[in-house]
């Protein structure tokens, strides 16, 4: 692999509609429609440097991947990042299961959750970042430990809602500060950070940060077979990052994740 890094970083975009007027009983009106890229901050992060590229895809268009392009972006690619994208969005748009066919063929499709875990194996790393569609979150609806991603998470999942939140904020507590992620940075300088998805420890896998005097880890590091896999449990883009995307070191702690992640590979 070359020095420079390609990156595939799915979620944080969003599209607020509206405002919605109902002007009588027989007419109502959208009068608005505004996209969101809340992952600007991050990826604009990864490539301050010049020397790594980022492609950044709402979640819809992973989810409407056709079967075969999932494959050739794991092959394309050296860091997969997850940042709110529910388990349901591995599955194939309905689009493909062509009615026409039902009770004629049986209808199957390469499985997106486990040609992920295959690609860590192999050798592709991946980040997996926090958000209400995280994790297991809000009301299980992440459902990565229901999954067979809980093979190649460095955290386990709790078994329901998972957000923790509090409007004065939260901040890390490092446990590992001689760690290269932490090299030049200091966690515990964060601003306010306004929530997080409570996740274990794992077994074989390292926290090297937890949020304040919590047991609850913050950053946490694993390999599984020649890949390697981080998980922040909190949001790198707002809302829960809306004063994390602003600290002085943001760049730096994600240039230092991307570096330990790849730190293996060879050039």
């Amino acid at each position: 692999m070359s020095d420079k890094k390609k990156i595939y970083y799915i979620g944080d975009w969003a599209v607020m509609l509206g405002p919605y007027f109902a002007e009588t009983p027989f007419n109502s009106a959208m009068k608005g429609v505004e996209i969101f890229n809340y992952g600007k901050w991050l990826k604009d992060a990864l490539e301050s440097t010049g020397k790594h590229e980022v492609t950044s895809v709402p979640t819809w268009d992973f989810y409407r991947l056709q079967p075969g392009e999932w494959e050739k972006i794991l092959d394309e690619y050296d860091v997969i990042i997850f940042s709110d994208v529910e388990l349901k969005n591995f599955q194939l748009c309905p689009s493909f299961f062509d009615r026409s066919k039902f009770g004629n063929e049986p209808l199957t499709f390469p499985d997106r959750v486990r040609l992920t875990v295959e690609a860590m194996h192999k050798g592709t790393h991946m980040m997996f970042l926090g958000g209400w569609l995280s994790f297991n979150g809000e009301m299980g609806k992440g459902g990565w430990g229901r999954s067979r991603l809980a093979e190649i998470l460095p955290v386990e999942c709790l078994t329901t809602e998972d957000l923790s939140e509090s409007t004065e904020g939260f901040s890390g507590r490092v446990t590992s500060p001689d760690h290269m992620i932490f090299k030049t940075i200091d966690v515990t300088t964060t601003p306010p950070i306004l929530g997080y998805n409570k996740v274990l420890p794992r077994e074989g896998c390292d926290v090297l940060a937890y949020w304040g005097e919590t047991d609850d880890p913050m950053i946490a590091i694993g390999q599984f077979g020649k890949g390697r896999s981080f998980a922040y449990t909190s949001d790198p883009a707002p809302h829960w990052g809306c004063n994390f995307v602003y600290w002085k070191s943001y760049n730096q702690m994600w240039l230092n994740i991307l570096d330990w992640l790849t730190a293996g590979d060879a050039s």
